[in-house]
């Protein structure tokens, strides 16, 4: 049976506690390698399965879950949807070699909040792990163009429409917002456009979540493209 790999506890500055998931010892190894060079992150624990991930998961209570996809027992995205419902559930983003847009809308919709290939720079996913953690969703920017494009594809005049129509509803503010997230910018490269406060920010993209009654980010650039303000 895979065992539990315990790394020392948080110190007293409270780095970002880390969960690499993923039935490659030598993937685990090199992303524990990668993120042990960032002062800010520890990797609290390694899981070989999504199974064995939600059991570690609820033991270590990490920050971020770093998740394969194609994993023995249990799949990645199985136990993405595991780990968003368990009380004060950890950010996951789904770091895998496949790249299908299906599997992209299959991990937002098992509440990922960020979706990162394996050929992703360590610098970039170092900087999506503190992101994430700060309650700013991610996704490879080439990964959210080509869902955008699959998901706008066909209808466009009546979706256009409907897209002005729900940014109709927003405060000129929430549109400059929502303009701004269409680009992929970040709460801080929002807020530093905007000449906003970090958690202003947090609070307008929360607004745009519900006014347009979305779930994430890509739902509202995708909002943004189809009214025709990308």
């Amino acid at each position: 049976m895979a065992e539990l790999i315990p790394v020392a506890a948080p110190g007293a500055a409270s780095p970002i506690r880390v969960l690499v998931v993923d039935d490659d010892a030598l993937v685990r190894s090199g992303l524990a390698m990668i993120l042990g060079g960032a002062p800010d992150l520890e990797v609290v624990a390694e899981a070989v399965d999504g199974l064995q991930a939600v059991a570690v998961a609820r033991e270590c209570r990490p920050d971020v879950v770093l998740m394969d996809i194609r994993m023995p027992r249990m799949n990645g995205l199985e136990a993405t949807e595991h780990l968003v419902g368990l009380p004060n559930p950890p950010k996951v983003i789904v770091l895998t070699t496949f790249d299908a847009d299906d599997h992209v809308v299959r991990a937002l919709g098992a509440g990922a909040c960020g979706f990162l290939l394996k050929d992703t720079p360590p610098a970039a996913i170092i900087e999506a792990i503190r992101r994430v953690a700060d309650g700013d969703p991610m996704l490879s920017p080439s990964v959210t163009q080509r869902l955008i494009a699959q998901l706008t594809s066909g209808g466009a005049p009546d979706r256009a429409r409907r897209a002005r129509d729900r940014l109709a509803q927003l405060t000129e503010r929430e549109r400059e917002v929502a303009a701004a997230v269409g680009r992929g910018l970040s709460n801080a490269e929002i807020a530093a456009e905007l000449y906003l406060s970090v958690p202003t920010v947090k609070a307008h993209v929360g607004r745009l979540f519900t006014k347009l009654d979305v779930d994430n980010r890509v739902q509202v650039a995708i909002c943004v493209h189809d009214a025709g303000h990308a």
